[in-house]
């Protein structure tokens, strides 16, 4: 995956680094795309998300149906297919807990699949997942293969040009330190002062890392800004406290946290950031073509789901609370066009 950081939702992606395995050889495809497989065992009207999840999520199983008012929204075509064609952009490698080849070495896992079974539900509709690589998920939206997109896509006005969205979840990075750490971000750059920090370097988060070092500098204050080769070097020095915390995607540090929870150094989540910086509140959203008349439906199942409860079950499963929306906005303000 690239880490130049106009590509907002592959940085806020997950890097293969936190995969915790690597994409079986069945859904490997030569074209980009393939059928990804998937739990079909729920029970009517229930459903279980963070199923073989190695230890990322904690199996929650939610009660779930459709909601006549909300699938009568549909298109004609979608509904009389009786499927919702959900892509996801994980292949080759996966991005943990967002969405990666589960402990059974086959099932494609994750929040975002999940979440798109769960917005299927609503709907009346069975969920049908197509997992690609990031530049093959856009175009199986772009000719018809795919309905609608569940892959850590930001909502951006250049986007817009050519699809509709419907938001779930915040766009965020986070700072990972210590479990013994007193520290706190809080929501102040200031707090940085006197901090070593590490990021990867070409990513959006460094970009804004080095703004705020740069304005540090200009109050007589030092942030120190470290980089490594890879995420088991940042974490082999945050664990020896060579650097007072990691400034990454948040999704990645809330996997890891998971993942280190039962280790000598437990890490924990010392606050988050916007991914689109001060001025606006990054979304991750839903992602359909456009005038494809799916993203009020989308969004209104969204929203039954947040006023329901299952929304934040959901996130609570997968440790991403600290992403949650209040509402489901149809194409919300996105990243300006000068930042997309």
């Amino acid at each position: 995956m690239s880490t130049h950081f106009t590509r907002r939702s592959l940085i806020r992606g997950i890097t293969a680094a936190t995969a915790v395995a690597t994409l079986a050889t069945g859904l490997a495809a030569c074209g980009g795309d393939s059928d990804a497989a998937t739990k079909t065992s729920d029970a009517a009207g229930s459903l279980t998300v963070g199923q073989l999840s190695n230890g990322a999520a904690k199996e929650t199983t939610l009660k779930v149906s459709e909601v006549k008012s909300i699938s009568a929204e549909l298109p004609k075509s979608v509904k009389s297919s009786g499927k919702l064609v959900i892509g996801i952009g994980a292949l080759p490698s996966g991005f943990a807990p967002l969405a990666y080849v589960g402990s059974d070495q086959k099932t494609l896992t994750g929040a975002e699949p999940d979440f798109g079974r769960l917005v299927a539900a609503v709907l009346g509709l069975k969920p049908e997942l197509k997992n690609f690589t990031w530049e093959n998920l856009f175009v199986g939206i772009d000719s018809g293969k795919v309905n609608v997109a569940f892959s850590n896509v930001t909502d951006t006005e250049e986007r817009k040009k050519k699809y509709e969205f419907a938001s779930y979840r915040k766009d965020n990075l986070g700072f990972e330190v210590l479990k013994s750490s007193k520290w706190n971000f809080d929501g102040n750059y200031e707090n940085l002062a006197g901090k070593t920090v590490s990021v990867g370097a070409g990513t959006n988060q460094e970009k804004i890392l080095l703004e705020w070092k740069k304005t540090l500098e200009s109050e007589g204050k030092k942030l120190t800004v470290k980089y490594y080769p890879d995420r088991n070097g940042t974490y082999l020095a945050l664990n020896s406290g060579k650097i007072d915390a990691f400034f990454g995607p948040n999704p990645g540090i809330a996997y890891h946290i998971t993942q280190s929870a039962n280790t000598p150094n437990p890490t924990r989540n010392a606050g988050t950031y916007s991914g689109a910086g001060a001025s606006l509140q990054g979304l991750i959203a839903a992602t359909a073509k456009k005038d494809s008349g799916l993203a009020k439906p989308v969004a209104d199942a969204i929203n039954y789901l947040i006023k329901n409860g299952q929304y934040a079950k959901w996130l609570t499963a997968w440790n991403l609370s600290n992403e949650s929306v209040a509402k489901s906005e149809v194409n919300p303000p996105g990243l300006p066009l000068d930042n997309s």
